[in-house]
């Protein structure tokens, strides 16, 4: 069998675990292709290219690098078994699926070769695994500069989040779905198919392979300033989870796998916990569209 191992050398506090995967990865398969990343748009290509040649591809870095990852492999008609060894710094997706950060924990998930189905989705003309994210505090885990985020972890996304508070302001939304049409102010969107998002369990419940996603949507009666209400309610989101909060009137939740969003040019969408396009876009499930790895 042949492993295309793509890694990016800058993810996570961890040195020298890259050699240590690649020799181990050398004692299961026959080949290993290693292709580390030096730019934006290499695990892409890498992962791309890897679905002419490979069986397995086995990824090392963050959630950032495994969307470029599933951008490579979305449209490819074979589409090789992911192995993800995270080594970023929340590592939602994971998280998600119970793979350890430690790395021969990892890669013992990948020697004993059981894999399950997982859904990824499709916005507008890219792709994403497990989140898809606009609003308050959205923009800290692309913003947090990657120097800290290696020194501090996941406090360095408070820096950026505490920047964030004081920046944002609500913003018209328009949700388009099943011949309904949902309109409104709204501070924060959260279309999740993951347990955690940010690091933190927001839905205990979600499945990676229902072929849906969860829309969170909290919203808001103010129009130019956010209200201690509106954060204090998206606190409690990342603090609490959803399951307490489908009857508040203030938070919309929803299971969906095609709709329309429609907000202003200026909203910056976060895709996997990258920085990804701005304003309106069409969202689509795709069910069970990649393989992955992960324990028996």
């Amino acid at each position: 069998m042949i492993c295309t191992y793509i890694y990016n050398p800058t993810s996570g506090k961890q040195k020298n675990i890259f050699c240590f995967v690649e020799n181990q990865l050398k004692k299961m398969f026959e080949t290993v292709i290693s292709r580390p990343t030096s730019k934006i748009g290499d695990a892409e290509f890498f992962a791309k290219e890897a679905c002419k040649t490979s069986d397995v591809l086995v990824v090392s870095g963050g959630d950032g690098t495994m969307n470029e990852v599933i951008n490579g492999v979305a449209n490819q008609p074979k589409r090789p078994k992911i192995g993800y060894i995270p080594t970023g710094t929340t590592n939602d997706l994971a998280h998600s699926l119970k793979i350890s950060k430690n790395v021969k924990k990892a890669l013992k998930i990948i020697r004993e070769g059981v894999t399950t189905s997982h859904d990824i989705f499709r916005v507008n003309e890219r792709y994403g695994i497990y989140v898809c994210a606009f609003g308050l505090f959205t923009g800290s885990s692309y913003e947090a500069p990657q120097k800290e985020k290696k020194l501090f972890g996941r406090l360095a996304y408070f820096k950026s989040g505490a920047k964030e508070l004081f920046a944002s302001k609500p913003f018209d939304l328009s949700l388009k779905y099943q011949n309904r049409t949902l309109n409104g102010n709204f501070v924060l969107g959260v279309l999740a198919n993951s347990k955690y998002v940010a690091g933190y369990k927001i839905n205990k419940m979600a499945s990676c392979n229902d072929g849906f996603v969860n829309v969170i949507l909290v919203k808001t009666s103010a129009k130019k300033h956010l209200t201690l209400t509106s954060v204090f309610r998206v606190f409690r989101i990342f603090l609490f989870g959803i399951k307490n909060l489908t009857k508040n009137k203030k938070c919309i939740i929803l299971k969906l796998n095609k709709f329309e969003i429609t907000v202003p040019q200026n909203i910056t969408i976060n895709l996997d916990g990258e920085k990804g396009f701005k304003g309106p876009f069409k969202f689509e499930v795709l069910p069970q569209h990649v393989r992955i790895f992960v324990k028996k």
